[in-house]
């Protein structure tokens, strides 16, 4: 129904910056609610940001926040996640996720249960 294409992904140094898009097949205004995932390896998938369509409310990790930014283009259907500031420990595999009925919300957004569309992933390193 809906499909979801991550890029963006790369190698960087500590304290370098990436930017990483999500596109969607269908307009961005049929989905509630956009996040971003990552997936350590051999560790379980945490939620990292998301953001809803109306008023375009944000929600970030206590581990990203202030470092990262969410934000969608809707012309576009697009959301995309500014990472600044990189450190070792946001090495991951990166998932951009929609929900197309619920938007999101303080309690619910950062369970990945929640969404119904996942991306392919894009990597993200960042080591010395």
């Amino acid at each position: 129904q809906v499909q979801l294409v991550e890029s963006g992904g790369g190698s960087v140094q500590p304290g370098g910056s990436l930017t990483l898009s999500c596109a969607a097949s269908r307009n961005a205004y049929s989905q509630k609610c956009m996040g971003w995932f990552r997936q350590p390896p051999g560790k379980g998938r945490e939620g990292v940001a998301a953001i809803s369509t109306v008023g375009d409310n944000t929600y970030y990790s206590d581990s990203v926040k202030g470092r990262f930014t969410i934000f969608r283009d809707y012309a576009k259907s697009t959301v995309y996640l500014q990472m600044n500031s990189l450190k070792p420990e946001d090495t991951a595999m990166y998932y951009c996720a929609a929900q197309p009925y619920v938007y999101c919300t303080t309690f619910s957004w950062s369970q990945d249960v929640r969404y119904d569309f996942w991306g392919q992933g894009t990597q993200v390193t960042v080591s010395s």
